[in-house]
């Protein structure tokens, strides 16, 4: 038996006040994200310094206590730690040669923050943030065994809200099984399988390139900055994301379901992933 970190995400409901605290924190969590961003690129470009967790974490109490910044004592401190720990990590992998170099957050991009477990209490299946006075109400399709060690909310640019937990689970390993089969993918069908087991391509890919270019064809005739834009907008980050994240319950052609009738052709070992 081993013990691993599994991350389960659940769609949920704010209240207009819960919504509000939201905003604010995204947008505090985006203003100090972008602030020390240009602060640590400054002090290296104009007096070759580098600037660390420590300087960042010092100068964020600082700013905090400015009359221009007084905002940012209007959430959940946790949040802002966490986006100068994400800010470190990000310069950490560029040095490393893993990712580019840090760009700025957008306010039209989705929308993130983290909560370590001083900012937030989990009692009886409920959740509490900090700042927040009532549990969210969250759409629970699956559960999960012992307590969260953190969380993120998001909202992504439709206006949807998701929350992940991180979760230390124990997992116990499926036996090896002698039974194989043969998988071929191919264009006319999808999947066939040695036992004769053919999966069709109904081609949602190309389905969806269309509906997108349409999108944003009429995204490009809005003036900017007018409300059809916005609306326009909303509609293209609509089509860009109904695919993927389908709904929990997907008609009997969609990628979801097609990728659950070919998992269940296979064994169980490598349904897991084991084989």
């Amino acid at each position: 038996m081993t013990t691993v970190h599994r991350a389960y995400r659940y769609r949920f409901y704010p209240t207009p006040e819960q919504a509000d605290q939201l905003a604010r924190t995204f947008g505090c969590v985006r203003y100090v994200y972008n602030h020390f961003l240009r602060q640590r690129t400054d002090a290296w470009f104009e007096h070759q310094e580098r600037m660390g967790y420590n300087a960042t974490a010092k100068a964020l109490t600082t700013l905090k206590k400015q009359p221009d910044t007084v905002f940012l004592a209007e959430v959940s401190n946790v949040c802002l730690q966490q986006s100068l720990r994400h800010l470190d990590r990000a310069f950490s992998n560029f040095f490393k040669g893993q990712a580019r170099y840090p760009t700025f957050k957008k306010k039209q991009r989705k929308q993130s923050a983290t909560y370590m477990a001083n900012g937030f209490r989990w009692r009886d299946g409920k959740l509490w943030l900090a700042k927040h006075k009532d549990p969210l109400a969250i759409r629970w399709s699956r559960h999960f065994s012992g307590t969260p060690s953190s969380i993120t909310v998001s909202c992504d640019t439709t206006g949807r809200y998701h929350v992940s937990f991180l979760v230390e689970e124990a997992v116990t390993p499926l036996p090896v099984t002698p039974k194989m089969v043969g998988i071929d993918l191919g264009l006319t069908h999808r999947v066939i399988t040695s036992h004769g087991d053919k999966i069709p391509n109904p081609r949602f890919l190309r389905r969806t390139e269309r509906k997108l270019a349409r999108a944003q064809r009429q995204l490009s005739r809005k003036q900017k900055g007018s409300n059809n834009r916005a609306k326009a907008r909303h509609r293209v980050a609509k089509v860009q994301l109904s695919w993927p994240t389908n709904a929990a319950t997907p008609p009997t052609n969609s990628p979801r379901s097609l990728f659950t009738r070919t998992k269940s052709l296979l064994p169980r070992a490598c349904r897991s992933r084991t084989c």
